[in-house]
């Protein structure tokens, strides 16, 4: 073949041409050498798992409630405050009695901290008294009666003032803010009481009673149990001195003949579970009868503020704790509410109970409380419900401080024989005794005495809150006692 025919070369085939890749931004440069992992800059983002999802439902759930909660407070609270805040914008004297409250707060039934009804008021009620330039005096019983103590000392006191059994000091009369006793009751009367939940109720009626009935004479009440626990034999000395257990010098005798508490002197069995009463000795009182006498009479007792208050205490109430923990807006809203009723001053006459038609002494209205007719108990019933969340194991507090009283009068020979042992140098102390001395026989004396005082005083306050126990009333009150209530206007209507 001749190289004329030969056809031009065949070109070689077009190269498709790849697209370049994209230049990587100036932000993902930048984080690929921070040493950061490429994989992690090229993910999708994706659904998470279902645990994820469970968790993050859950957590965001609670969250947004709680936050939602929160903020309803302080709205509900920053609402009450912008109600009452004109009133401390007055202008007054500079020595004038600004309005003033007394808050009362018992203990809780099976609760340590004592405290927890005035920590309520603080929390709830105290932010609308103070936007409202109301002062306020707290008082708190640290154990059940002393709330009621301390009412019923505080108008014996108020009594015997106003009898003139007792003066008031000169030095008082003295100072720039004294005013006259009349002025001054009508100041408290301008003022209010507050009650922070049932017990404190209870306890509050129950002084009241007891401050207008009992004489008014200053009684010492551990001068009046020393006469009494002195001739029941706890401490009388041993006839025999053969019955002392560390007297006896014969150690083969001491092995054979064991100390024996119910086979001493000092032992009485009728001792272990009360000590008996001995007569009091009659004491002429220095108050003539007719000022002694309880008056027929009850002058007119600052308006109450009523406020609930329940404190949950047990394990069975902890999901009741977590709802009121994640539902803190109706606390916010019942003590705000109660702070302003007080603040407007919108009270009523007390609700008196039915009174039992069954006859009665003419003096029967001084000396004994009236008889409610059970389902009918008008304002005395208030906050009933919160003594449904008592625990049960409250009602064996007579039989535990028995069963305590038992074991103390069990021990007490022994420890009072050891203590005259030594005093009297009838034996050596032991290396434990020298290290931590015992009691003497005037610390057992001055033990006992405290001992007994808080086991009479923990019964009578448990009986007197307890819940089969109806709030006291005498007939002297229905005139003498007001309520703070709601006023026509509802202040909640905007919320």
């Amino acid at each position: 073949m001749s190289s004329e025919n030969a056809g031009p070369p065949p070109s070689a085939p077009l190269e498709s041409k790849a697209p370049l890749p994209k230049p990587p931004s100036g932000f993902r440069t930048a984080l690929r050498y921070t040493g950061i992992p490429v994989s992690w800059l090229d993910k999708r983002p994706k659904l998470p798992s279902r645990n994820w999802l469970i968790f993050l439902s859950v957590t965001s759930s609670l969250t947004g409630y709680y936050i939602y909660d929160r903020r309803q407070c302080k709205k509900i609270k920053q609402h009450y405050i912008d109600l009452v805040k004109h009133q401390s914008e007055e202008l007054v004297d500079s020595l004038a009695w600004p309005r003033k409250v007394t808050v009362y707060g018992s203990k809780w039934p099976a609760d340590e901290d004592y405290d927890q009804a005035i920590k309520y008021f603080r929390k709830y009620v105290k932010p609308i008294l103070v936007a409202a330039a109301v002062d306020f005096e707290m008082i708190s019983g640290k154990r059940h009666g002393d709330l009621a103590e301390r009412v019923a000392e505080d108008i014996r006191k108020r009594r015997r003032y106003d009898l003139g059994i007792d003066e008031i000091p000169e030095i008082a009369k003295a100072l720039p803010t004294y005013k006259p006793p009349a002025e001054a009751a009508q100041h408290k009367l301008d003022g209010g009481i507050v009650i922070i939940g049932r017990p404190t109720f209870k306890e509050f009626m129950a002084g009241l009673r007891k401050g207008w009935t009992d004489p008014l004479d200053k009684v010492d009440h551990e001068e009046l149990l020393s006469l009494e626990l002195e001739n029941d034999g706890a401490f009388d000395e041993p006839e025999d001195p053969s019955d002392d257990p560390h007297s006896l010098s014969d150690p083969d005798t001491k092995s054979n003949t064991p100390f024996n508490a119910r086979n001493s002197p000092v032992y009485s069995p009728l001792t272990q579970l009360r000590p008996p009463v001995s007569q009091p000795t009659t004491r002429k009182s220095s108050i003539p009868e007719a000022l002694n006498a309880p008056p027929s009479f009850i002058p007119a007792v600052p308006p109450l503020l009523l406020v609930t208050f329940t404190n949950h205490i047990g394990l069975s109430q902890i999901p009741i704790m977590i709802w009121e923990w994640f539902n803190q807006r109706h606390k916010v809203r019942s003590g705000a509410e109660a702070g302003y009723r007080l603040v407007v001053k919108n009270s009523r006459p007390i609700i008196p109970p039915a009174i039992s038609t069954e006859p009665q002494s003419i003096f029967a209205d001084i000396t004994t409380p009236a008889l409610p007719v059970d389902g009918d108990l008008g304002d005395l019933d208030f906050d009933k419900d919160a003594e449904g969340w008592f625990k049960s194991s409250l009602e064996k507090i007579p039989a535990d401080t028995e069963k305590t009283r038992k074991k103390y009068y069990e021990k007490l020979p022994e420890r009072l024989a050891t203590a005259r042992a030594l005093a009297r140098g009838t034996r050596e102390p032991t290396k434990e005794e020298v290290e931590n001395p015992p009691p003497t026989e005037v610390e057992l004396s001055a033990e006992r005495m405290k001992k007994e005082l808080r086991w009479r005083r923990d019964i009578a306050g448990w009986e007197m809150i307890k819940p089969s126990t109806n709030v006291v009333w005498d007939e002297r009150f229905r005139d003498a006692l007001r309520v703070f209530v709601d006023g026509d206007s509802d202040s909640s209507k905007d919320l």
